[in-house]
């Protein structure tokens, strides 16, 4: 499977457009996650004010994905290695929200929804799969896979799933292709094939689901030409002299 380029930015371009929209990112993830809060709550707690009526988990769990996409900006160069994941759990995580963020989990869990279980994780084997993904040369259809491929690992006690998305947006960014977000309005469907997934490994729906309908950006190389096109019609034009 092979995914054309949606977006074709410069690094720089992709941060721009990330920051531009990162309140939307963090509520949407928040939500995945199953968090309760608003958009103006989340853009009430970005923004350090109080946001009446949402738990001190909730607070402390949109200040972590804030932290966690300014820690990506600052990163932007370093590897999306086994050890940059569990970072960015670690932050996730934090601040007393979960015990041992950023360590593999040792202890079996559920996934609500489904009877499958995940298998307990082994570094060993997750750093040998992450290194087969990062050998995938379309860049979009390897930060997919990255994605979902963390999100069924289930490595960690808490935040799989905004771990994996910030992970795989890490790797979005790096390659200027935009951003993985998926619309509330697309997450009952996104939850659905994600079960699936998990209950036969198979990931070719879920994959083109993601690329159709939860990549987001801005075509700003039609915006460049577009501007260039204003520019010589500009040049070209006649001016009347002015007394």
């Amino acid at each position: 499977m092979s995914f054309e380029r949606k977006y074709n930015l410069t690094v720089d371009e992709n941060i721009f457009i990330a920051k531009r929209n990162i309140i939307d990112y963090i509520w949407k993830s928040a939500k995945l996650e199953g968090l309760s809060v608003t958009f103006p709550d989340t853009e009430a707690i970005f923004n350090g004010i109080i946001a009446p009526n949402v738990r001190v988990d909730e607070i402390i769990a949109v200040n972590n994905l804030k932290h966690s996409w300014q820690f990506i900006f600052d990163t932007i160069d370093c590897p999306t290695d086994f050890n940059y994941i569990c970072r960015l759990n670690r932050i996730v995580g934090g601040d007393n929200l979960v015990y041992n963020a950023g360590f593999l989990r040792n202890v079996p869990v559920s996934i609500g929804g489904t009877l499958w279980k995940p298998d307990m994780p082994n570094e060993f084997l997750i750093k040998e799969n992450l290194a087969d993904i990062f050998n995938i040369e379309n860049p979009t259809d390897r930060c997919i896979t990255l994605m979902l491929y963390c999100m069924r690992s289930q490595m960690f006690i808490y935040g799989n799933k905004s771990t994996s998305m910030l992970a795989a947006n890490h790797e979005m960014i790096k390659n200027g292709c935009g951003i993985i977000s998926v619309a509330v309005e697309h997450q009952p469907e996104f939850t659905k094939l994600l079960f699936k997934f998990f209950e036969t490994n198979e990931m070719s729906v879920i994959k083109q689901f993601v690329y159709d309908k939860c990549i987001d950006g801005i075509d700003l190389e039609a915006q460049r030409k577009s501007v260039e096109v204003q520019k010589k019609k500009r040049k070209s034009s006649d001016y009347p002299d002015l007394d």
